[in-house]
Formats: structure tokens, sequence, C-alpha cells
């Protein structure tokens, strides 16, 4: 495996992520826009990195990793847990690499040293495959103050009249994933993905995110005039307990380059059509059914070994099959400040989103929506090896930490809300040849 299919696994999977939905980070967390336009993103690196479960991509944590070994060359647990992945996933040149490498260095601790042996030896007998195959896992929840948006003031308008907001505020959801996922190299410069995915979420006190989803991504990653080009196709359907079911496609095309050694750009687009099935329990899901296209810009800076930064900018357009209040354009700016200490990962981002709706939705009032959204969020990211050795040797069962706060502004009080919420999740990887 080289490194365009990790770059491959990266961008694939991260969008995936967005389109199947996974409970144990918030959606409001992570955006399409987010994705590809940061791929050397340390704060969306590690979030992918613990959601990679959800669509069964065992390579989502080579392509993070290895990421962080270019920002940080000098970390050796990120060297170490990147060994052990890329044991698990039968790919020994590499792995011997790196080793080679890390015998040279002096500041090894001795458990460190002993655990580079451990790997070393693992390899020796290992033959590297055409074909590299893996199965992920990965369970959490995540605690919401405002599942449902309520506003801040306790009413919102309806038809025209002002009523009390009494939908429920505190609730949590609990999910589970799992998948399968293959990759091999194309020639010397491509790299080819296939992956299937199911998720299963609960939510305990509502209903909607009580639901199974199953995904299929297929993807292409080259390499042209010095940039990472990966186009791709992913397919998701949602099977909703209480609600219509859905479907969903996206293809489009990203990539991304370096310049200098501190600097790197990324840019991406794409087109989405997702529909929904009529059934006695919703019998209007189809006029939410819409089709849109996005593009991305991005910039990461290497400040030094300890700090990176990033800025994204992104628009998308999303037309529906009924236009009132469903029929919208979004505009995206990001900041991100992200730390790499050697005891765990931090992660500080703030967004801001503009939501300008194109028709009144008459069933509210006969205003146009408009909206302002501001999202702050800290995570932290661990290896469970690093506290307990016993239980995980290899450094591949990672727990992760995160809190966000947003706020949202709008011209209709509906949408004036505040939600604060906290999630906790775990996942494991792998090899299965």
């Amino acid at each position: 495996m080289n490194l365009n299919t990790n770059k491959l696994i990266f961008v694939f999977t991260s969008i995936l992520l967005l389109m199947t939905t996974f409970a144990v980070s918030s959606e409001k967390n992570i955006t399409y826009m987010q994705i590809l336009q940061k791929p050397n993103d340390l704060d969306l690196n590690l979030k992918y990195a613990q959601q990679q479960g959800k669509m069964g991509n065992f390579k989502q944590t080579i392509s993070t990793l290895e990421r962080l070994n270019m920002l940080y060359p000098d970390n050796t647990e990120i060297k170490l847990y990147l060994l052990s992945v890329l044991v698990q996933v039968d790919s020994p040149e590499k792995a011997n690499t790196i080793i080679e490498e890390m015998k040279l260095r002096r500041d090894l601790s001795a458990e460190d040293l002993e655990t580079l042996q451990e790997i070393e030896e693992e390899l020796k007998d290992r033959e590297p495959g055409l074909w590299t195959f893996a199965a992920d896992f990965s369970t959490g929840a995540v605690f919401s103050d405002n599942v449902n948006s309520v506003s801040s003031s306790g009413f919102k308008d309806s038809s025209g009249a002002r009523e009390v907001f009494n939908s429920p505020k505190f609730d949590r959801t609990l999910s589970g994933s799992m998948g399968l996922s293959a990759s091999r190299p194309v020639g010397e410069e491509s790299s080819l993905l296939i992956n299937l995915s199911h998720t299963s979420s609960e939510q305990y006190f509502e209903t909607d995110d009580d639901y199974q989803s199953y995904g299929l991504t297929l993807g292409l990653d080259t390499v042209f005039a010095g940039q990472s080009i990966s186009p791709y196709l992913i397919l998701s359907k949602s099977d909703y307990q209480h609600d219509s079911d859905s479907f969903s496609k996206m293809y489009g095309l990203g990539g991304f380059f370096s310049v200098g050694e501190r600097n790197s750009f990324s840019y991406g687009w794409s087109y989405s059509n997702s529909k929904g099935n009529n059934n006695i329990m919703d019998t209007t899901a189809n006029e939410t059914n819409s089709s849109g296209h996005g593009i991305t810009l991005g910039h990461d800076f290497i400040l030094n070994e300890l700090i990176t930064t990033n800025i994204s900018l992104g628009y998308s357009d999303s037309d529906a099959r009924v236009d009132s209040g469903n029929d919208y354009e979004n505009y995206d700016i990001g900041l991100g400040l992200n730390f790499a200490f050697p005891w765990a990962y931090i992660a500080v981002t703030n967004s801001f989103s503009f939501n300008d709706y194109k028709k009144e939705d008459t069933s509210v009032n006969n205003t146009i929506r408009s909206d302002f959204t501001n999202t702050f969020d800290i995570m932290l990211t661990k290896a469970i090896g690093d506290i307990f050795p016993t239980i995980d040797p290899n450094r591949s069962l990672f727990i992760n930490l995160s809190y966000e706060k947003l706020i949202s502004d709008a011209n209709i009080i509906n949408y004036d809300y505040i939600t604060d919420s906290f999630s906790l999740s775990f996942s494991k990887s792998f090899r299965l040849n």
C-alpha cells in the first residue's frame, strides 16, 4: 500500500461519515465543507480516526497518522501507533522503513524500544499482499441539553401564530457501527478503495435517531501535475424506525497540494442527491427530496512541532422538490488551532455558517428564513494503551472526548437557540488478512 492509497482512504471515508450520519459525534461537528478542504487539519483527522468504525474503514487511521507523522516527525507515539496499524493491515515494507528510522534515535524510552522490537518480530514472517482487507468497530454516546433545538425564548411560530415550544430538550443517543473495507494499488501512483458499512443508532427519549444505515463507497486516487486527485462515488440508505427510509448518492472530486514545508492547500467539488420514501408515518417525506452541489477551499499552516492552524471556506447550494423552507444557500468559514501534546491531542475549532433560504415556509410564517450559527468545539483524543498498556499494547483502541456549543441566530424565532453537547466514543480496528 502506497501513500496515495492512504490519501484516497482519508478523502473517501471522511465524506462517507457525513453521508451516513455518525451518532457518536454530532452531525453539527463536521460538515462536508470541512472535510475535503482540510486534509491536514489535526481536529478533523482525529475525529475521523475515532469515528472510522462507522464505515469499517481501517485505513482511515493510517491516513490520519501519516499526516500527523509528517507534521510532527519527532513524536514517538505517532510513529509507534502508525507502525501497529501498518502491521495489522499487512504493509511490512512501509513499516520496516519507519522501524529503521526509529532505530537511529537515541531518545527512545525502554518501553518504546520494547514495543518497537515486538512490532519488528511480528513483521518478520509477513509478505505484502495485493489486496488489504480490514474490519472496524466503534461504539459511543452523545449527550445533548437541547436535542430538538428548542428556541431560547421557549416559543415558536406556526402558521402565523405564536405558540409554546414543547419539544423535549435533554436526550442521549447510543450507537454502534462496523464495516469492511478493501483497498489495493493500481499502478505506481493510483489506488482503489471499496468500502461497506453498517451503523445502528438508538435515541433514548426521542425517535429521530433510531435507525439502521448502510453505505457503499467506491473511490480512486491518483496524482496529476503534482497534486493528489480523488474522484469518488458514495451510495447510502438509512432505515428509520419511525419515519420513512431515505436514499442518497454523492459523487465528486477532492484534492490537495503542498507549498513549501509549512503550507498546504486543499479544494473539493461535490454533487449530491437524496430521496425519502413516503409511508403512513410520514406522508410528506418526498417534499424534502433534494439535490445540491458544493465547493471548498482550505489552508493549513504548521507553526511548529506542537501547534498547527487551519482556515476553511465553503459554499453549497441545495434545491428541494418543495422549494418553500427547503431551498437554501450556505456559506462557511472555519478557524482551527491544534495541539499535539505528548500525552494527548487537543483541537479547538470555531466555525461560522450563514444560511440564506430562497422561499418562505408558510407553515411557519411569511418571512424568508435567514440563519447565522457559531459552533465552538474542543476535543481530546488518547490511546487506551498509553494509560493501560496491558489492555491495549498496540495502542489501537482509542477514546475520544469532545464538547460542542452551538449558537443559532435567525430572523425567525423558531431557529434562535443554544445547544451544548458532550460525546464519548471508543473505536478499534482489526486486520483480516
